[in-house]
């Protein structure tokens, strides 16, 4: 609800500050005092127009603020947490609006410089304007629908219909990009195909390229190395000098040697074993230089497929290992395009089943609601005739859609509140045919019957009570009270039924301060309203009769 209030250099208020509970607020106070400025600037501060033509005439900005207590879990409170502009524990908003004769107009929100559009978000969902047709959330499309269902209890069904149908939409994007792959497959697979038979034709080998240099390298060297292999053998084995021939001396010098000394016995053991292993060498030198040969048709073999293994690398990732993975992922994909017809086959029956289930859903809603629109328009009607709008006609027009785009996020229905005012005249939308007194009593009338699922925390009505009095003032005052336990209602009136029945009463009067026009707004007490109904009743001469006569009326609507 609205708390508090505060106006400066606004028009012809100077300062002012208000508070604000819950219940029925009533403003009064003659013609032309200024009554209308407080809703004005309560509506620039949930995203209305400015102008310059606000600003008081003595000063350069004028500055308007708002606080807002919000019930910790109602859907606006969560909202704004979600968005960070409250706090996890916090609860209340406070907006500010300062506007400037440079143009600068600036809007904060709970002290956060903020755009237009993000206030205007949230004017339909804080506050509603009867009066004036910006601020009305009942106007529009999607706030007659949500407050049809919830009026038909169908918010549970709608709910479990937003389900299904995001399920049916899951399942229909997820078709539309199989479908697409599918289209670039032919291609692709082809290309794919191309790629997997040049690698696979190939018939890499891990290890394969380095086993290959190394072989080019013994290509490339061969007379050099035969050279090597071949001195190598002779100086082991063959020379008259050679290694082996030398060491089989020394061990023959090491046994006789040994056989004369016991210490030197076991020298001839590393002998025995160096000369094992110099002949195996020299046996691997002599198979080695055997197996060499100069090859010219073998190393052109050996260039050829380095340099193709060079073009494959290149081209599939610049290594073999990354040239064999590459090969996986082309098989991997291949076989997936394999599969990718029955795939999509299996998609088109999902989304099939998920839009035979949504649409199912769809009809129940459908129905409900139009059962509903059909109770709804009664109770208005009935709240209308009380009104004294006994000759207007109200209908709620539930369209349901048909054909293959017939599904929408609600459902398949197009809801429209018509209305006509004058018998004979067809009817057409409520907002674009009502005017403003009309249309606060319809508002009313909406508002009393959906009083308990309507969940905009508070109501103003302007002009409500235009070209009414009597008994059907009274019947106004009495809903406006009733309507009051579900929001917080501010009214602005010149009826004395419907002021007698305020919670909160405030009287808005005009002065010349300084040679200055200034508007002032007081609270009354019990005796200030006694004599402000009175003087609504009675005009400038106030018996004690009509006196009397406003303290009955006030009882009367505190006894309820």
């Amino acid at each position: 609800m609205l708390t508090e209030l505060r106006i400066s250099n606004f028009a012809v208020i100077d300062s002012l500050n208000l508070e604000f509970g819950g219940g029925l607020h009533v403003l009064t106070g003659e013609t032309g005092a200024g009554k209308s400025i407080l809703v004005d600037a309560i509506a620039l501060l949930v995203g209305g127009r400015a102008s310059a033509d606000q600003i008081r005439s003595d000063a350069e900005e004028a500055v308007l603020e708002a606080a807002f207590s919000l019930p910790a879990e109602s859907s606006l409170a969560v909202r704004l947490r979600e968005s960070g502009v409250l706090g996890p524990h916090d609860s209340e908003i406070i907006i500010r609006r300062v506007l400037s004769r440079s143009g600068r107009n600036r809007l904060y929100l709970n002290g956060s410089l903020t755009p237009l559009h993000v206030i205007q978000t949230l004017a339909g969902t804080l506050i509603d304007i009867h009066g004036q047709h910006e601020q009305q959330s009942l106007l529009s499309g999607e706030a007659q629908l949500d407050a049809l269902d919830a009026f038909g209890h169908l918010k549970e069904l709608r709910r479990a219909y937003a389900e299904r149908y995001e399920r049916w939409q899951a399942r229909q994007r997820e078709l539309d990009e199989a479908v697409r792959v599918a289209a670039e497959r032919d291609s692709r697979e082809e290309f794919l195909r191309f790629q997997h038979g040049e690698i696979e034709e190939a018939d890499v080998k891990p290890g394969e390229e380095e086993a290959l240099l190394a072989e080019r390298l013994r290509l490339n060297h061969a007379e050099r190395l035969g050279q090597l292999a071949d001195e190598a053998y002779e100086g082991l084995y063959v020379a008259e000098a050679s290694v082996l021939g030398m060491l089989g001396t020394v061990q023959n010098k090491l046994k006789e040697l040994g056989a004369i000394d016991p210490a030197a016995a076991d020298w001839t053991a590393p002998c025995d074993s160096a000369t094992v292993q110099l002949r195996e060498l020299a046996q691997s030198v002599r198979d080695y230089r055997q197996g060499l040969e100069h090859d010219p048709d073998r190393l052109t073999q050996v260039e050829e497929r380095l340099d193709r293994l060079q073009r494959l690398k290149k081209k599939y990732g610049g290594t073999v290992e990354a040239l064999l993975a590459r090969a996986q992922e082309i098989k991997r994909d291949i076989e997936a395009m394999d599969q990718s017809e029955a795939y999509v086959a299996g998609l088109r029956e999902q989304v099939l089943q998920e839009h035979v289930l949504a649409s199912a859903l769809a009809t129940q809603l459908s129905h409900g609601r139009t059962k509903a629109a059909a109770k709804l328009e009664g109770r208005i009607k009935e709240e209308l005739a009380a009104l004294r709008m006994d000759r207007t006609r109200i209908k709620i027009d539930v369209a349901r859609d048909v054909g293959d785009g017939a599904l929408g996020s609600t459902g398949c229905d197009r809801v429209a509140y018509l209305f006509s005012a004058n018998e004979g005249e067809p009817l057409q939308p409520l907002a674009r045919v009502a005017s403003g007194g009309e249309l606060s009593r319809v508002m009313l009338a909406m508002k009393s019957v959906l009083a308990e699922t309507d969940h905009v925390p508070v109501l103003i009505f302007d002009e409500v009570d235009a070209g009414i009095g009597g008994a059907v003032a009274a019947v106004m005052g009495r809903r406006l009270r009733a309507l009051a336990d579900y929001h917080q209602v501010f009214c602005i009136t010149h009826l004395p039924q419907i002021a007698a029945q305020a919670g909160t009463h405030f009287v808005v009067e005009k002065a010349v301060v300084k040679k200055r026009t200034v508007a002032s707004v007081k609270q009354l007490d019990r005796a200030g309203r006694e004599s402000e109904v009175a003087r609504m009743l009675g005009g400038v001469a106030i018996t004690k009769s009509v006196r009397q006569t406003a303290a009955e009326m006030i009882g009367e609507a505190e006894r309820g």
